[in-house]
This record gives structure tokens, sequence and C-alpha cells, in this order.
């Protein structure tokens, strides 16, 4: 690949990152505990079954993950395999964002039935999108240092929009409910949201130029989906650690505007807060590359659970108020979950080419869809966590009054928030360390071999799509 080629792919896939994690933030973190809990304020009982049909959507997602991977990976079309999924993908799972934030009123069975129908269509048609999207990174190039270049690029851009999110969503609402409804405040909000993500995509689609460098593979049968990934035993342990880790990390994020709210006092902490954590995140990134020159992936796994772990334990230990204290916790659990999630992108990546030196076959979309699989399924467990502790806490009961919360509410809420995503970061990283063996030479091996069977072609003589 030409380094102006790889330059292109770099920043036009990148780009496409930031309005997608503004979306998926936006549903993933605030949909359920901010904007159902504070704006719709439904009963314990609404609540409860609102969390459980997440979960079940999500975890029939999860299995549509791995169906979309055998699709994408066996779509043969002139725009390639990925793009045209990519563009149907945006524009359905687009409308069903709109819809899932659109004012209606309805009783409390109507409103959970339709919440339902809503957030599977979301759920499905994101998963359009997110498959083939993820799937087209390792497509762009071969070179371990070039992909690592590209995913360090994309998850800063991916953090650009997170960040965004987190650090406007409750003042630029709370300005918006001056003048109009809390719900078409939060509808305002997320139709810009959904226009960066549409811009941001239609970037990625015509900048990127995917280069041909793989040997054609015959059609992947649907049946054969499952052997595809329990095969590939490096693919499987990621998974599992991963999915533990993204668990943990979810529930932190996904419960942060009413830890400040009932365990502070004061939700308007969370957005100066959340500027700690974009320095922590994109910092994270930006260093990345400086320091895989001079240490290895096993090492900087190892460092960054050392500062996640840190970061855990001060924040539990913070006084309340002490913002200082509570930055500080912040940095190092966000500095140590940014190289986590970098290391991660880069063992999936990995696990591409070992399925293909394993197996004899090359099922990238396949492969790549475990990533939105542990995402989704991490996401799915963590509201369902942060739900159960929302109702066992008191909080949602509360109705936005912190001082109706017990201090054995609090205390639920600072075990469920920072005390089980640490056992599950521990827990995920010993798993790894026991089970994960692509280290870089080996890596080198597994490309040398299939150069050698004929099953990747020389760079040099590469064609693009």
């Amino acid at each position: 690949m030409t380094s102006n080629l790889h330059r292109r792919n770099k920043w036009t896939f990148s780009v496409g990152t930031v309005g997608r994690d503004m979306v998926y933030t936006l549903i993933s973190t605030y949909f359920l505990a901010t904007y159902v809990v504070s704006v719709l304020q439904p009963s314990d009982a609404v609540l409860a079954w609102v969390s459980g049909l997440i979960l079940a959507a999500r975890l029939f997602d999860v299995v549509m993950d791995l169906v979309m991977g055998s699709i994408v990976d066996n779509t043969r079309s002139r725009w390639g395999q990925f793009k045209p999924w990519i563009l149907a993908g945006v524009f359905a799972s687009a409308l069903f964002t709109v819809l899932l934030f659109s004012p209606f009123e309805f009783n409390a069975v109507a409103f959970v039935t339709i919440f339902f129908l809503l957030y599977l269509c979301w759920s499905l048609t994101w998963t359009m999108n997110d498959i083939p999207y993820w799937s087209l990174l390792p497509a762009l190039t071969l070179v371990p240092k070039e992909r690592e270049d590209i995913g360090s690029l994309a998850k800063i851009f991916a953090y650009i929009g997170l960040f965004a999110v987190a650090g406007s969503i409750i003042p630029v609402t709370t300005l918006l409910g001056h003048s109009m409804s809390a719900q078409m405040a939060w509808l305002v909000y997320t139709l810009c949201v959904v226009a960066v993500m549409l811009a941001g995509q239609m970037v990625t689609l015509f900048g990127t130029k995917v280069p041909t460098l793989v040997v054609p593979q015959e059609r992947v049968r649907l049946r054969e989906i499952y052997s595809v990934i329990v095969k590939n035993d490096q693919l499987l342990w990621v998974a599992i650690a991963m999915i533990l880790f993204m668990t943990g990390y979810l529930t932190t994020t996904t419960l942060g505007v009413p830890y400040f709210q009932f365990i502070y006092g004061d939700k308007n902490m969370y957005t100066p807060f959340t500027i700690v954590l974009a320095v922590a995140s994109i910092g994270g990134l930006l260093v990345f590359p400086t320091l895989r020159k001079r240490f290895s992936r096993r090492t900087l796994y190892t460092a960054a659970t050392v500062l996640i772990v840190g970061g855990y334990v001060v924040f539990f230990l913070a006084p309340t108020g002490n913002f200082i204290v509570i930055a500080v916790g912040g940095l190092l659990l966000f500095l140590g979950d940014t190289l986590v999630s970098i290391l991660m992108l880069m063992f999936i990546s990995d696990t591409i080419d070992y399925g293909h030196w394993k197996l004899g076959r090359r099922n990238t979309a396949i492969t790549f869809a475990l990533q939105p699989f542990i995402n989704k399924l991490g996401a799915a467990l963590s509201a369902e966590v942060a739900a159960l502790a929302l109702i066992w806490s008191g909080i949602n009961a509360a109705k936005n009054d912190p001082d109706l919360v017990t201090a054995g509410g609090q205390t639920v809420m600072k075990l469920v928030m920072l005390v089980f995503p640490l056992v599950t970061t521990v827990i995920a990283f010993v798993l790894w360390r026991w089970k994960y063996r692509i280290d870089e030479t080996f890596y080198a091996r597994i490309l040398a071999d299939l150069r050698e069977r004929g099953q990747l072609i020389d760079e040099e003589s590469v064609t693009t799509e």
C-alpha cells in the first residue's frame, strides 16, 4: 500500500467514527439511566421491564452480529463487501435513533411495547452499519504498525464524539428545556447528533479505498459461523476477556450522571469531570504510538490494568465534593481504559490473520463481528446491572431528589459503579494473560506462512476497490 493511500484511508476512516460514537454514547450511556429515569420518570416496575427488554433486545442482536458478519463476508458487489451495508445501516439506524427520542404519551403497557420494538429495530439497523464499518479497518492493511496507526486515530475521533456528547448533553438539554419540554429538548439534541453521524459516514464511504491484499475466499455458509469462532481459540479468549472488561467499564459510564447527582449531590459536576476524562482518553490515544515503540503489547496491557485498579480505588475513597481527588481517580481510570480499548482492537485484528493461518480461510467480517458483539453484550449486561442498582439503591424512586436516597442506597451505588467493574477488569486481565499467545514474533510468523502458502498478496502489487 502506498503511503498516500494509507494516509487517505487513515483519516477518512477515522472521521467516520465521530458521529457514530456520538449516537452510540447517547443510546448506550444516557438513554436508560438519564433520559428514561430523569425525563420520562417511569415507575420501578416499568423501569424493570424496560431494562429487561433492553437486555433481551441486545442479546438477540449479539447473535445477529454474527449473522451480519456472515452476510458481509459473502457480499460481492462493485462497491466491495463493506460499503453497501455501511450506507444502508447508517440511514436506517439514524431513523430509529430519532424515533427513540420522539415524544409520545401512552399507558405503561403500550409504552413498554412500543419502546421494545423501536429499540430492537435500532439495535438491528445499528448492527447493519457497525459490522461492516469495523470490518473495513483490518481490510485496509496487513501491516501491524499501519493498523495501529489507523486504529489509534479512529479511537481518537471516537473519543471526540463520545466526550462531545458527555460534555454537552446535560447543559444543552437543560438550556433547550427552558424554551420547550424536556422531551423536545432531547429530540432536538438527538437530531443534531444524528446529522453529525451521517456527515462523517459519507466521508468514510467516499474517501476510503480498499486494497486487495487477500486471495479471494470461498463463501461462508451460515451454519459454519459457530465453528469459525470456536475453532479460532485466540479470538474466543479475547472475546471472553473483553466482555468482562466492557461490562464493568460500561457500568461505570452508564451510572456516571446519577452517581454525581445522588452521591455527590451535584450533577453539574459531571460536565467538568468529562473534560478530565476527555484529556485522559484522548491523551492516552495520542501517546499510544510512542509507547508502542518502547513497550510490548503485553507490558502496556499490564500497566493499563494497574492504572484502572488505582483509579477505582482513588475514586472509591474520594471525599464527597473533593473534585481534585475525583479528577485524579478519573484520569487514572480512563487512561487505563483507553489503552485497553485500543489494545483489544489490535488483538481482534490479529486474530483474523491467526484464523486464516490456522483454519485456512479468512473470515474478516465474522471475526470482526466479535467487537460489536462484545460491546453490545457488555452494554446489555451493564444496562441491566445499572437498572438494578438504580432500583435497589432507591434512586429511581427518589425522582431526582438526592435527599430521599439513604446511606445504604449510596453504598449500593458505590459498590456497583466502582467495585464491581474493578473485579471484572482484573478477571479479564488474568484470563487474557493466561490464554492469549499472539505476540509480535508469532504474528510475523503467521504472515510469513500465509505468504508462503500463496494466501496473501504482496502489498507492492495491490489494487484498490
